[in-house]
């Protein structure tokens, strides 16, 4: 016979959405009440990992133990999840445990599909094929940059949702301005492929980008999806995404971003809308179907960029309008969509991007964040960090 606990609420997920939210709700009720299930012993800032991949931190700055980032209080529950039942208020865990909730909020990240593309998994991080995208791969990628020696350098962008979608072009400028400073620019070219057809989804900061990459002499190939690798001859063979025409490339470095999509049990589950995300109002964060059931962050179905800021500007949303449904009242908070990218265009340079549902610019700071500038570059790399750790994670932002 099965296991079964009862808690007034379950967050699936440890990630960023799933501790902010739960440190905030814990400052405000009973932690007791609230359970985190998480299986991962170690909890992970991986915005910082495009500036690890390109040797400005050790991986290691990026990681601290779950159990020290768990509000005080709330229950850590060390399993996965692998079926809802949100008609009966219940789930199923990995270990045969039943959990019984009176509200649910999915916070369940985003899935790196690296078997979706062919060559992929087996050769990752050997042979000048790296990626930012992991902690276990994120050496390679600053391995790979600093060995190189000359030739063709690829970087790549899936054509799926990811996890802040201006990254996988952050580490191609850091790339190219590494090469300048190690005197192998001259003997390299760089292409940046991506299946768009534009560069980035606002067009301000589009613009701005655009000029970056001709003034760095990047070969931005749009309309290429990565669908290939054959490590053994190092091609890559990408997909016009037009036309149907394969295009293969050669290269002696290539950082791949790999295809994500939603959890698979997630994908599997009542809680998925149509494309596998968890179907929630994009306004409220309310599940469209299960009313007792919210959902934040990088499994939700939320038409915005899925970023650690979209998720600060989500998480009051949420508890707003969780709190407002244990009273019995109208939900009355409102999400715009606002997320921001801070791309990296070199060392000691870059562009905010900051913007909303409407991918209008919404920006914090009174001058034009599409200007690259070190003080934005100091932002990610030194205030931002202890944000998210003294703030986001305790509750506090």
């Amino acid at each position: 016979m099965s296991q079964k606990d009862t808690y007034q609420l379950v967050i699936v997920g440890g990630g960023t959405a799933g501790i902010t939210v739960a440190a905030q709700l814990s400052r405000i009720s009973n932690p007791q009440k609230i359970a985190i299930i998480e299986p991962s012993e170690k909890h992970y800032y991986q915005p910082i990992w495009t500036l690890v991949g390109a040797g400005v931190f050790p991986r290691e700055a990026s990681e601290k133990n779950t159990k020290d980032v768990i509000p005080p209080g709330v229950v850590w529950i060390k399993d996965r999840v692998v079926r809802f039942d949100p008609g009966n208020n219940y789930l199923t865990t990995e270990t045969g445990k039943t959990i019984e909730y009176q509200y649910l909020i999915i916070a369940a990240g985003i899935q790196l599909d690296w078997d979706k593309i062919p060559g992929l998994k087996e050769s990752i991080g050997n042979n000048g094929m790296c990626s930012n995208y992991s902690y276990h791969t994120v050496n390679s990628t600053w391995e790979s940059i600093r060995n190189f020696k000359g030739g063709n350098a690829i970087f790549t962008q899936p054509n799926t949702p990811i996890k802040c979608g201006g990254a996988p072009q952050k580490i191609c400028y850091l790339a190219e301005h590494y090469f300048r400073k190690s005197g192998v620019r001259e003997k390299s070219s760089l292409t940046f492929a991506l299946p768009q057809g534009v560069i980035f989804s606002v067009k301000k900061y589009a613009n701005a980008l655009v000029e970056v990459a001709k003034r760095k002499g990047i070969d931005v190939r749009y309309q290429h999806n990565l669908v290939e690798l054959r490590p053994d001859k190092k091609e890559a063979v990408f997909k016009k995404t037009e036309s149907g025409e394969d295009i293969v490339m050669k290269y002696d470095m290539i950082h791949v971003t790999p295809p994500m999509s939603a959890p698979d049990f997630l994908k599997k589950s009542p809680l998925a809308g149509e494309n596998g995300w968890v179907d929630v109002h994009k306004d409220t964060l309310q599940h469209n179907r299960f009313k007792n059931i919210f959902a934040i962050g990088d499994c939700s179905s939320l038409p915005t960029s899925k970023t650690a800021a979209a998720i600060r500007k989500q998480a009051p949303v949420l508890v707003g309008n969780l709190l407002s449904k244990m009273n019995g009242t109208p939900l009355m908070g409102t999400y715009d969509g606002y997320t921001a990218c801070p791309i990296v265009t070199g060392y000691g340079s870059l562009i905010l991007a900051e913007f909303d549902y409407t991918l209008n610019p919404r920006e914090t700071f009174p001058f034009d964040q599409s200007q690259e500038r070190y003080s934005m570059y100091a932002l990610k790399a030194y205030v931002l960090p202890r944000m998210y750790w003294h703030g986001m994670l305790k509750g506090r932002a």
